[in-house]
């Protein structure tokens, strides 16, 4: 293997020494402001706190019903990330592994769904939604599984399109010694293909849980105060008087703690499905 040369490894030093201030300086903001009295946060800005508190910790869960919001977060993108992968695994295994009349038609629309933004689904599927609930009389706008619904329109073709190409990096000669032993489709794919597949599947259920996770749009206009997910109830510390800057960051790197901590879980896989499925 040829070593690059000093001036490579230089720029390439630089270059990750920056790219760690630009993402660490904010998190130590969001730090130094959440220890920080309500006061403080308001005036000139400093890094060390004169007066150290962890109150805005506690207060948080006071101010806003933040432990509701957190339920209603996990419930939704839990349940996005579960149909995603069922569904992407089932659809990506019959589009890798057959060949059938409209295929290629198919995975084109599955990846022209990408080309569009979100906000020019928005309206449509709030008219679906309040149709259906007039109709039929089940509530999906305002409810979870109506916002689960919501971001299955989204998750969904990138969690296909990538298992698409991880199931084809997996050899069909696997699938051939299933059939071979006996085993028919159903069956090869839950004891042959699955577990050859686990890398990729977990980086469609990671994509998947944190796009849920953080978004804003659909959650603000699909939701109502029961069904109100983090990232739009942490609007609610501020007021028509005042904004709680410390509790909003401490709010802020609480409710990052389960991506962040799944992201550093699953980080080998994810970094492997992403590769496999980046090459088709």
């Amino acid at each position: 293997m040829i070593n690059p040369p000093a001036s490579f490894r230089w720029i390439r030093r630089v270059v990750l020494a920056l790219l760690a201030v630009f993402t660490l300086v904010p998190v130590g903001v969001m730090v130094s402001s959440s220890l920080k009295p309500l006061q403080d946060v308001q005036g000139p800005f400093r890094w060390i706190p004169s007066t150290l508190t962890v109150r805005p910790y506690f207060d948080i869960w006071k101010t806003v019903p933040l432990g509701k919001y957190f339920v209603n977060s996990i419930i939704v993108a839990g349940g996005a990330t579960v149909l995603s992968v069922l569904i992407a695994i089932l659809a990506a295994y019959a589009v890798s592994r057959y060949r059938f009349r409209g295929r290629r038609l198919f995975t084109v629309t599955v990846l022209s769904t990408q080309m569009f933004p979100g906000i020019l689904f928005l309206l449509p599927l709030f008219l679906i939604f309040v149709n259906i609930g007039n109709s039929t009389g089940v509530a999906l706008y305002g409810s979870r599984g109506g916002l689960i619904l919501t971001y299955l329109t989204f998750s969904l073709p990138f969690s296909i399109w990538m298992l698409v190409g991880y199931f084809d990096s997996i050899p069909r000669d696997l699938d051939e010694a299933a059939l071979v032993d006996g085993c028919g489709p159903v069956r090869a794919l839950v004891q042959i293909i699955i577990p050859a597949a686990i890398p990729g599947i977990v980086a469609v259920a990671v994509y998947a849980f944190m796009t849920a996770w953080g978004e804003v749009l659909f959650a603000s206009v699909m939701t109502n105060d029961e069904t109100r997910t983090l990232a739009v109830g942490l609007q609610g510390y501020a007021t028509l008087n005042d904004v709680y800057w410390n509790q909003v960051m401490a709010a802020s790197l609480v409710v990052s703690v389960p991506v962040v901590a799944g992201f550093l879980l699953l980080q080998r896989y994810l970094v492997a499905g992403l590769t496999a499925g980046a090459v088709k």
